[in-house]
C-alpha cells in the first residue's frame, strides 16, 4: 500500500508500484489511491502489479465490483466475471 495515495484517489503510485513489481519474483498487489476504473487497469498494465486492491469506490457506491471486472477484462485484463 503506497501510504501516501491511500484514499487519495489519484490513482495507485505507478513509478513505485512497477519499481517493486518488476524487483521481486513473487505477486505484486498494488494498492493506494483508486478512484476510477482506470486506476485498477493502470495499475496491472503500467504498474506490472499481479493483481489490484480497491476500496473507497465500492463502499461509497460509485462503482460496482462488477463493472470494475467488465472494465478491466476490455482492457485485456484477465479476469474472472
Amino acid at each position: 500500500t503506497s501510504m501516501d495515495r491511500d484514499g487519495t484517489k489519484n490513482g495507485f503510485d505507478l513509478a513505485l508500484t512497477r519499481a517493486i513489481s518488476d524487483a521481486v519474483d513473487i505477486p505484486v498487489i498494488a494498492s493506494g489511491g483508486v478512484g476510477t476504473l482506470a486506476h485498477l487497469a493502470e495499475g496491472v498494465l503500467e504498474g506490472h502489479a499481479d493483481a489490484v486492491l480497491a476500496a473507497s469506490i465500492f463502499h461509497y457506491g460509485e462503482y460496482t465490483v462488477r463493472e470494475a471486472k467488465e472494465y478491466m477484462r476490455s482492457r485485456g485484463i484477465e479476469v474472472r466475471l
